[in-house]
């Protein structure tokens, strides 16, 4: 740079411009949680805290930096300040570590259909599995409500169906849903003296949320007074057209009592599942679902489980939810020890070291460390899903304040089921 000479002939230093400051762009757009506290909002914001403390409380309403609001509140701060608000994705660490790569379709052989047995309470359901079955099991329901879900198999023409027998009482929606879950194919048992009832609606909800194929058994078919063509009129309202009325709904007249129409039952569940067309790969790890679980005083945490792919054999490094452990043995739904169990198939699993919770997914891993950081993983992630929980539950105070004004009445119960699942 050339030095410049000012008229006295001093030497006269070279101005160097000054760079105006661009002013900070604004923020238009922000990612928040579903809950956070003023503090994390106004850090979003690029702003103070006490500026939107100020605004909050010219408006009538208190709050610190720690106070903690909901998205939809911070939606509405933001947008004072003409700034959008996103809603931040929360990743599922649980589901992310259960995704797997598409099955090859080479490796894919039939499997065999898992039928749920739904229904209202005292239609037939229990009888219909026993005389499937043919072992006694009505006898030790209490009460006719069916107290765990039970899974069997039979053996159909050198073939298998697996059923779940599930409870059909309203008190037990969400266990049957927790069935439907895990199925292909749901038998509706309605009675044909009795007709459409309020559990059977349930039943045909569930059964569609599971996005499950539905036969409809029309039981009772031996009574004087039965109707089988009133049950198939009312059933039309709920979008159950028989086939032979031109719809797509499977119907079949049953007697779990006599026995009449079993038989075209079964075949229609095995065409039903050759249409289908369901298969699984049985040589890979084992997943399927915790249909049932308890702490039994003899043999320690105890899983009744479905496979749905892949085989479990005994020795296998297993996790289920918080759950971790090698199975120590297997037994099958006859009650004999087995060495595998494949695709489609139930089994008791011994080996856990905590009891699962029904609904739960099983793995099988290559080593017991992959087990134990599975279930570590999901200790870590339900602990925070229930510090989440009980920051909406309602606090002591609003509970007694409610009782008080007698919009709550208070009922103490003790409350003892056979199974987790029960309750």
């Amino acid at each position: 740079m050339r030095e410049r000479h000012n008229r006295s002939g001093r030497f006269q230093k070279p101005q160097i411009p000054v760079k105006q400051e661009e002013p900070e762009e604004k923020i238009k757009v922000i990612t928040i949680p579903e809950k956070l506290t003023i503090r994390d909002l106004a850090d979003a914001m690029h702003m103070q805290p006490s500026e939107i403390i100020k605004k909050l409380f010219l408006a009538g309403k208190v709050m610190t930096v720690n106070s903690e609001i909901t998205y939809e509140e911070a939606e509405d701060i933001a947008a004072d300040y003409e700034i959008l608000c996103e809603k931040e994705e929360k990743v599922d660490e649980i589901q992310e570590l259960l995704k797997e790569d598409e099955e090859d379709p080479k490796n894919l052989v039939p499997r065999p259909p898992v039928v749920v047995v739904m229904g209202h309470v005292d239609h037939g359901k229990t009888s219909l599995l026993d005389y499937i079955r043919k072992t006694n099991v009505t006898s030790k329901e209490a009460g006719g409500i069916t107290q765990a879900i039970g899974a069997y198999t039979a053996k159909v023409k050198d073939r298998t169906i697996t059923f779940l027998d599930t409870p059909g009482h309203e008190a037990f929606t969400a266990m049957r849903l927790r069935g439907a879950q895990a199925t292909d194919i749901a038998v509706l048992v309605v009675a044909a003296d009795d007709g459409v009832m309020p559990q059977t609606i349930e039943a045909i909800n569930h059964a569609r949320a599971a996005g499950v194929e539905i036969i409809v058994a029309v039981n009772k078919c031996d009574k004087p007074n039965a109707d089988p063509d009133r049950v198939r009129q009312q059933l039309t309202k709920y979008e159950l057209i028989p086939s032979d009325w031109g719809g797509q709904t499977e119907f079949v007249n049953v007697s779990a009592k006599t026995g009449e129409g079993i038989d075209d039952l079964l075949d229609t569940i095995l065409l039903q599942a050759d249409v289908m067309e369901l298969t699984a790969n049985p040589n890979r790890l084992a997943r399927g679902i915790v249909l049932e679980a308890k702490l039994d005083k003899g043999k320690g945490p105890v899983a009744n489980v479905l496979v749905q792919k892949g085989t479990l054999h005994v020795g296998d490094f297993i996790s289920a939810g918080a759950a971790s452990g090698k199975v120590r043995a297997l037994i099958n739904d006859k009650g004999q020890n087995i060495k595998s169990a494949g695709p489609s198939f139930p089994a008791m699993v011994l080996g856990l070291n905590a009891v699962p919770a029904a609904g739960e997914t099983i793995v099988a891993h290559e080593t017991n460390d992959e087990a134990k950081q599975f279930a570590e993983t999901y200790k870590a992630q339900h602990k925070e899903e229930l510090v989440e929980e009980n920051r909406m539950s309602m606090n002591v105070e609003d509970l007694f304040d409610q009782m008080r004004e007698g919009k709550m009445k208070e009922l103490e119960l003790i409350v003892k089921a056979d199974v987790q699942g029960s309750v």
